[in-house]
């Protein structure tokens, strides 16, 4: 069956339509779009009537290309921002009465780690020969979950820690300064500084910063590539980073703060960290495939 999935995230929406048969997945198109709603939630805690028509038009943009692509089932989810929005209901009738009564499905954190377990463990190249480890780093939010492939979630967390909220707390400067880097590092180790995952055979990175991060730092996040992946990151604009590793200079504004989470839960697992093949989205279309 072919199915797509949009996700309304913090920092971008995306489209994944994919073949999805007997518990495999063969991608046939992607979209994406950077609307950065979490930034308005951020500073007001609530969505404009600007950013509400945007999100719309996009979403409406992608259930077209969707259905062009063949899909015959959609599914439309929305992550940590529209949870902690005061009129996220609002961005859900939006989307509603834009995309011919398409429902928006708001996800909990526990929903987030779940489906990003899933996708990551239903994409690895090889069995982990053991528990398997899943960080997804979002705008809003991150999910960590360990437990048996496919779906065998035994521990899971979603802490408020995301990509655009760090970046906007702590990474100001273009490149980010040392003290920066400094500030975010222990923002970080507060937050995730009481979390006690049992121990993983494998971990995986999935999300967009891993993803973005595997043209800038390779397929696997040790330490040596988090400390080459950072000094190219602090040593030049995001506009020349951008232009050096063809990635979106809105991308690369987040990955330093992408790359300090990432860092902190290879740490945490004590295990470097493989970039995964698929996450959420690949998640939800291969559940109950």
């Amino acid at each position: 069956m072919r199915r797509a999935c949009i996700d309304i995230g913090s920092n971008t929406i995306r489209l994944l339509v994919a073949d999805c048969e007997h518990g495999q997945l063969q991608e046939i198109h992607q979209e994406r779009a950077f609307t950065r709603i979490g930034d308005a939630i951020r500073h007001t805690g609530w969505l404009t009537a600007g950013k509400l028509d945007e999100v719309a038009e996009v979403v409406r943009g992608q259930l077209d290309s969707a259905h062009r692509a063949g899909a015959t089932e959609v599914r439309c989810v929305a992550t940590a921002s529209v949870r902690r929005a005061s009129n996220g209901e609002q961005l859900v009738a939006a989307v509603h009465r834009s995309c011919a009564g398409l429902e928006v499905e708001v996800l909990s954190g526990a929903d987030e780690a779940r489906l990003a377990f899933t996708g990551a463990a239903r994409t690895l190249e090889r069995d982990p020969g053991g528990p398997l480890g899943v960080v997804d780093v979002g705008g809003g939010s991150s999910e960590l979950a360990v437990g048996t492939p496919p779906d065998g979630v035994t521990w899971w967390v979603s802490v408020p820690l995301g990509t655009g909220d760090l970046a906007d707390a702590c990474l100001r400067s273009d490149p980010p300064s040392a003290r920066e880097l400094a500030d975010a590092r222990d923002r970080v180790r507060g937050v995730l500084a009481d979390l006690r995952p049992p121990p993983a055979t494998l971990a995986v990175a999935v999300g967009g910063s891993a993803t973005s991060l595997r043209q800038l730092a390779g397929p696997v996040l040790d330490p040596t590539a988090i400390r080459v992946a950072l000094q190219t990151l602090c040593s030049t604009t995001a506009a020349e980073v951008a232009r050096r590793f063809a990635l979106p200079a809105e991308r690369v504004t987040l990955l330093p703060a992408g790359l300090l989470i990432l860092e902190a839960v290879s740490t945490l697992l004590q295990a470097p960290l493989q970039i995964g093949r698929g996450g959420l989205r690949e998640g939800i279309l291969l559940e109950g495939a």
